[in-house]
């Protein structure tokens, strides 16, 4: 953590006012990657190959930056270290300290993504000292015959799997949904689940980067090698129960709040807009995020700060910020996520 808190001029990261945040992208390369993320995001020159955009990370070594205001430039830990309670809210703050709990992604998908599982809090603590990974997937768009794995589809046991792995039949057990823009779907720690070949999703997650890998389709990479897999690790974080759907059903609903997800971990909205919408955070004691997946926007809070948000980019309000103003340009949706 840098010990130079001289921003712009007089102001320092300790007596500044905190207004909403934007942050630089970190974008991953990876061999499955696209260039629908840069296109979405308008960065040029379009970059191929790119699986990922890190939009809001607290995870070590990929520590967000922001990009706006007397502050741009400062990195999302040392604002935490300085102004924890201010940024994240009391609890939020008492409960994780100085690690950001949430990991805000776009994924572009333009191959199969391995068959994975994430451990829970009790599992990622005892085994790695880390969170556990509960995410929601948002799919912003997808290509014709796009799909996921979600979830069981039928039973099996602990001791029947990795049989399954052996010999090529895993993916037969798993729900397989064709997708479409705006279907969302609901990861807690212990589900089974993979992005197909053609999704482009948000992802909002736990701070957590431990995955177990079961299965790679038997690819090889340039060397002839296969990745490694985690089998066995995975056998103790695997929900083995079938449930009834995996999917998030949800009724659209111009100009007002529409609930996705409510957990543990965090609770997501879809606010599609076409007018003024108010939020008020007066009750909540957390920082509230926005992704802006179509359109754009003007922020305005309650300490008189304005900020512009469009598409693919995320922003930060901070816990002290107690009501919002966002006011459309013609119609833009957001997903609207925060802790608690």
């Amino acid at each position: 953590m840098s010990n130079n808190n001289n921003i712009t001029g007089n102001t320092t990261i300790e007596e500044g006012t905190l207004y909403p945040f934007k942050f630089e992208p970190i974008l991953k390369p990876v061999i499955w990657g696209g260039s629908d993320i840069c296109r979405f995001k308008n960065i040029e020159p379009i970059q191929e190959g790119i699986g990922e955009s890190w939009e809001i990370s607290g995870v070590r070594g990929n520590i967000s930056r922001i990009s706006n205001g007397y502050l741009a430039g400062t990195l999302l830990e040392e604002l935490l270290h300085s102004r924890g309670e201010e940024l994240v809210g009391k609890e939020v703050y008492q409960k994780f300290g100085n690690t950001f709990p949430l990991l805000i992604k776009f994924i572009d998908a333009r191959d199969d993504l391995s068959i994975q599982v994430h451990p829970d809090d009790e599992l990622g603590k005892k085994r790695h000292n880390s969170f556990g990974k509960t995410e929601m997937w948002y799919v912003v768009k997808a290509a014709p015959g796009a799909y996921l794995y979600s979830g069981f589809k039928e039973s099996i046991t602990p001791e029947e799997y990795p049989e399954t792995v052996k010999n090529n039949t895993f993916t037969d057990k798993l729900m397989k949904y064709d997708v479409k823009a705006g279907d969302v779907f609901y990861l807690p720690a212990g589900r089974v689940h993979a992005i197909g070949t053609g999704c482009f999703i948000a992802e909002i997650q736990q701070t957590s980067d431990i995955t177990y890998r079961i299965y790679d389709y038997n690819r090889k990479d340039a060397a002839g090698n296969s990745r490694e897999l985690h089998t066995e690790l995975a056998k103790d974080a695997i929900d083995f129960k079938v449930y009834d759907s995996y999917k998030t059903e949800y009724e659209k609903n111009i100009n007002h709040p529409v609930k996705l997800v409510i957990s543990p971990y965090f609770t997501t909205h879809l606010l599609e807009m076409d007018s003024q919408m108010n939020r008020d955070y007066t009750a909540l004691d957390s920082f509230v995020i926005y992704i802006c997946m179509a359109g754009h926007c003007t922020v305005k809070d309650d300490k008189g700060n304005s900020e512009t948000l469009r598409q693919g980019e995320s922003m930060l309000i901070p816990a002290n910020t107690k009501s919002v103003m966002i006011i459309p340009d013609e119609f833009s949706k957001l997903l609207e996520t925060y802790v608690g």
